[in-house]
């Protein structure tokens, strides 16, 4: 098989990818080694950025975003007992974030790919690409008992942390930063109402806790546990009372408590490869960078890196300029080291650290106490919430039909 790009992952950041090269006449096939439901079935983020959302309209599939989406203008920090809101659609001169899951957003791409007869393939096994340090890359693959190989112009590896294109890169070209954070999420996702319409972020004496929402009849709930905690620890009823203990009054009656859909236990990292572009192979989302979800980044970085990655290959098959590809991976670190400060600060101002005691406790107050009363401070975090802004170029909006 020929291709001009080969996505290496089917997740949103490859799905996205691919519908965006087909809004600019530019073939893909997108190698995918679990099955589609498999893919389907990952519970993530669900946050998303007005640049999201615009790279989401941009590839043709933003209707079911925009029909069910909830929009959100702000936030509730909790801290000593008590909710503050954060106004981000004042602060930050009118932009928003979009609460619509991550699941949902895969679907959408899933069903305009189908829909537009691109190839995609799941299931496939033994994945690897080869010879992207010079002209004429490859992958190749096994499905079902035989072997395939797939020549193309690039290759883009959306294939996630544990993926195979970051580990294709040859030693030493590749330079990792890494801060692994001592304690994860114990999250649960459950058909019930949300305690509130919008995001409360809860520092307390007891750990974190987030009360976030996929829908105004399904919730997503957060308790910081020790790394060390074990999913077999927790029952519902627990997990339930737990989270009551970390609400402020209003919040804990308005808790409504049912049966798990889904329970799991996340460790919380950050961690970044440099740099993002290897001769023909392009790294994207987690197979690059993975940021700590409190600050909801993971998503929206990804699909701002495909947003680069979209320019760049538009320019090259449009206008002949590789200008967006050599300067892919600098554009893309410039945005992920923002995103990774915004997710870094705002885990260690929200988190309980064992290491810190008392005193870390009154000085994350005390800069919380500072962060709701300034008017300069929240415009700050409302701010590195929201996104910044980007430019997506003239190219890329275009029609590439170039060969």
């Amino acid at each position: 098989m020929r291709t001009q790009v080969a996505i290496i992952g089917a997740g949103p950041a490859g799905l996205l990818l691919g519908q965006l090269l087909h809004t600019s006449g530019i073939d893909a096939v997108i190698i995918e080694q679990r099955s589609a439901d498999y893919v389907l079935g990952r519970i993530r983020a669900g946050v998303l950025e007005q640049v999201t959302m615009d790279l989401l309209e941009k590839a043709g599939v933003s209707a079911r975003a925009h029909a069910q989406g909830l929009p959100h203008d702000g936030i509730e920090l909790l801290f000593k007992g008590q909710r503050h809101r954060i106004d981000l659609h004042a602060l930050s001169g009118g932009s928003r974030v979009t609460v619509y899951g991550q699941t949902e957003v895969t679907h959408d791409l899933m069903d305009a790919r189908s829909a537009a007869g691109l190839v995609t393939v799941y299931e496939a096994g033994n994945v690897r690409v080869h010879d992207f340090d010079g002209g004429k890359p490859r992958v190749t693959y096994e499905k079902d008992g035989q072997a395939h190989e797939i020549t193309c112009d690039f290759i883009a590896g959306c294939d996630g942390y544990h993926g195979v294109c970051r580990a294709s890169v040859p030693e030493g070209a590749l330079k990792t930063y890494e801060r692994v954070y001592p304690f994860g999420w114990l999250g649960v996702l459950a058909d019930v109402p949300p305690v509130s319409h919008e995001l409360i972020y809860a520092n307390t004496e007891r750990g974190f806790a987030l009360c976030s929402m996929r829908s105004t009849t399904r919730s997503r709930y957060y308790l910081q546990v020790p790394d060390t905690d074990k999913l077999e620890n927790w029952s519902i009823d627990q997990f339930w009372a737990e989270l009551g203990n970390r609400l402020d009054p209003e919040a804990r009656a308005n808790l409504v408590t049912g049966p798990a859909l889904e329970m799991s236990i996340a460790p919380l990292r950050s961690f970044v490869a440099e740099p993002m572009r290897f001769g023909r192979l392009f790294l994207a989302g987690d197979a690059a960078h993975i940021v700590p979800p409190t600050g909801a980044k993971g998503l929206n970085l990804a699909a701002s890196d495909v947003g680069y990655l979209w320019n760049a290959f538009a320019d090259h098959y449009g206008d002949k300029s590789d200008a967006g590809i050599d300067t892919y991976s600098d554009r893309c670190l410039r945005r992920v080291w923002r995103a990774e400060r915004f997710s870094w600060w705002f885990t260690s101002l929200m988190h309980r650290f064992p290491d810190t005691g008392e005193f870390g406790q009154k000085m994350q107050e005390a800069e919380l106490d500072y962060l709701v009363h300034s008017r300069a401070a929240s415009t700050a975090l409302a701010e590195n919430y929201v996104g910044l802004p980007m430019d997506f170029g003239a190219q890329a909006t275009t029609a590439a039909h170039g060969r």
